[in-house]
């Protein structure tokens, strides 16, 4: 039974009695989904047989011979002739059996000093390292975009909304740099868990270390890490990491979602705001018309997705003991598809923002609705030395009676208005346009078309 396990190559085949079952393998296995990281396996491999060869453990000999077999293998992966099998449980025992195949007794030394544990540990971190660094070019260039759509309407005048309802006015640049200061922050968080997510857990082995006299750092410079880990217990079980990741990534789905929220709203024919380019719609299979936002709808679904994967990698760990557990293997398809969903979400939408035509006349008609200068009036009867509370009730008062006569503020004679306040005078209708009223709003992060393009400026000095 021993030799007949033995020619199946499982790690610990010596151990058992009896071959483990068809369903178990199949409920066990993990090849099919973390083969994906195999450019890390070998890129940590490499690390690791150079340190051994460094430290006398294995030789020079050994070391070529291993990154001939690696170099091969690397080819015969990208080239989609690699042989996955189930029966090697998991990517790192389909590499190794292979590169025994390939170089003999120099791949099975590879293994010296590690553990599975330790190993797959720092896979996952130059997986997910490699995953946040994509993820920082792709919100660089979509803040890029967003900042374009900005800058060419940074004196388009849209509505501003509080509850839904007709608030101030704002320009539509400045509406594209809130989201342009969101995706910032995103990018802000996943630059600083990147810090964390860049240590070697490789020399914990399986949970204690090991009893060779291997040069942890060595390998960290190798692979670009800023650190070690440095506990060994904590090295191997630790997955905050990738649950950091997965929340800054809900994040940026969050404002993924809110962003697609708007433009459906938008680009809806009662609203009329915007078009978004064909490309990134479909159609109807009944209503010939239709013309549906179909990549902001998704995404906007899309986010469920990621903020599930979020809830299960925190539920997943929560119950864990110390060190390595199996469990752990359930990390990886929920990471995967974040990184997946992040990304292909990132890149698409960059592409849509340069997609979208503005309407201005019809952001302006809607900016004439729903007395959105009645802010203005209040600040206007303030600064002639009436108390904000009072100006507060004499606009509410005008507001009414322009609700009687279906007019706007602007509409009213003078006359009319000083019936409210008699600090009124003819300087107020300048006051009281929708121009006047953004351009008021002259400071650092305000709505004034001149703050619009520093602001523009500004974000162009950080994505350089």
């Amino acid at each position: 039974m021993t030799a007949q396990l033995s020619k199946k190559a499982e790690a610990w085949s010596a151990r058992f009695n009896e071959p483990v079952s068809d369903l178990v393998k199949r409920y066990t296995a993990s090849v099919f989904f973390d083969k994906r990281l195999a450019k890390a396996d070998i890129q940590g491999s490499l690390a690791h047989a150079e340190m051994l060869a460094a430290q006398g453990i294995i030789s020079a000999q050994d070391r070529a011979e291993i990154e001939r077999g690696m170099a091969q293998i690397g080819a015969e992966i990208e080239a989609g002739q690699f042989e996955w099998l189930l029966d090697l449980e998991d990517v790192h025992l389909n590499i190794e059996k292979r590169l025994t195949e390939l170089v003999g007794d120099a791949g099975k030394r590879l293994h010296t000093g590690r553990s599975r544990n330790d190993q797959v540990a720092t896979d996952i971190r130059l997986y997910v390292r490699s995953a946040i660094d994509d993820v920082l070019a792709l919100l660089n260039a979509l803040r890029g975009a967003l900042t374009d759509l900005a800058e060419k309407n940074a004196d388009t005048i849209l509505p501003g909304f509080t509850h839904m309802q007709v608030a101030q006015p704002i320009t539509f640049g400045h509406h594209m740099l809130a989201y342009v200061e969101m995706f910032g922050r995103d990018a802000e968080r996943m630059a600083d868990a990147r810090k964390r997510v860049n240590r070697l857990p490789l020399g914990a082995a399986a949970l204690a270390g090991t009893t060779f006299p291997i040069d942890r750092v060595r390998v960290a410079k190798t692979l670009g890490f800023d650190d070690v880990c440095h506990n060994s217990l904590d090295a191997v079980s630790d997955r905050d990491f990738a649950i950091e990741f997965t929340a800054a990534a809900s994040l940026i789905m969050t404002h993924i979602s809110r962003m697609s929220e708007e433009l459906i709203i938008w680009m809806s024919p009662r609203v009329g705001f915007i078009d978004i380019a064909d490309r990134f719609c479909t159609g109807s299979s009944i209503m010939p018309q239709k013309k549906n936002p179909d990549v902001p709808e998704l995404a906007r679904g899309k986010t469920g997705r990621v903020y599930g994967h979020l809830m299960g990698l925190l539920t997943l760990m929560k119950g864990q003991p110390l060190a390595y557990n199996k469990d752990n293997q359930e990390d990886k398809e929920p990471l995967f598809d974040t990184v997946d969903t992040v990304v292909d979400t990132l890149r698409i939408f960059a592409d849509m923002a340069g997609g979208i035509t503005v309407k201005p006349d019809n952001m302006r008609a809607a900016a004439l609705q729903g007395y959105a200068t009645a802010t203005d009036l209040a600040d206007y009867l303030v600064k002639k030395g009436l108390p904000f509370r009072d100006a507060h009730e004499a606009v509410a008062h005008a507001v009414r009676a322009c609700d009687d006569l279906k007019i706007d503020l602007a509409e009213m004679s003078l006359e009319q208005l000083r019936a409210f306040s008699t600090l009124i005078e003819d300087d107020v209708f300048a006051v009281l346009t929708l121009e006047g009223s953004v351009a008021a709003r002259d400071h650092v992060g305000g709505t004034a078309p001149n703050q619009v393009r520093a602001a523009i400026a500004r974000v162009r000095a950080q994505l350089k």
